[in-house]
């Protein structure tokens, strides 16, 4: 049994609006936090102008990520291979998880319910998976394209509680994401279920 209505990252199932600017309109506030957002934002939409491979995407947001927020202490993506099984992908910190399933931890439940997983406290979300003993908040976007298949979850943790705002970084990283969802929507499985999947 799972807890698919943890909260936090709201209670329905993201839609790919696929913004075609990052920068577009912005939800994320003008404080310090969120004006560092708009600061990288802008260099990762400037740094993938005109990229094609998804890999290379991934590896350039997590490092442009990690590096401008000190206090990410890990940053990355798990890719949807197919099935309900997410692999790791390019990411920056100590070793991760190499496989996830839909079903297990908190990037599985972003990945089942297409839901953003906003953890204060990962010690008290239903199977968490430790894959750092160290971590203790997390936020986990999923990747969509616009038809609702799951490309890919990014995947963020902090080795201090309650480290993560919906204002700021909640607002700013869906944008992101849904913005990679539209660039890369080609790259998702073909076999992908569309719409949630709450078992």
């Amino acid at each position: 049994m799972h807890d698919d209505s943890w909260g936090g990252g709201g209670s329905r199932p993201l839609r790919n609006a696929s913004p075609s600017s990052l920068l577009d309109r912005p939800t994320w506030t003008s404080s310090p936090r969120g004006q560092a957002y708009t600061e990288v934002l802008a260099r990762i939409e400037a740094v993938l102008e005109g990229e094609t491979d998804w890999i290379a995407a991934m590896a350039s947001v997590a490092c442009e990520l990690h590096t401008t927020f000190g206090h990410y202490d890990w940053t990355g993506f798990y890719r949807h291979v197919g099935g309900e099984m997410l692999v790791i992908g390019p990411y920056q910190g100590g070793h991760g998880c190499l496989r996830i399933p839909f079903a297990r931890g908190v990037c599985g439940a972003a990945a089942r319910t297409r839901v953003t997983q906003l953890v204060p406290d990962v010690h008290a979300f239903p199977g968490h998976i430790a894959c750092a003993s160290s971590t203790q908040s997390e936020i986990v976007i999923p990747v969509l394209t616009p038809d609702g298949r799951v490309l890919a979850v990014l995947d963020v943790d902090i080795d201090a509680p309650d480290a993560f705002t919906a204002a700021d970084d909640q607002a700013a990283l869906e944008r992101l994401c849904a913005w990679l969802g539209g660039r890369w929507a080609h790259e998702a499985p073909d076999h992908a279920q569309v719409g949630a999947s709450r078992t």
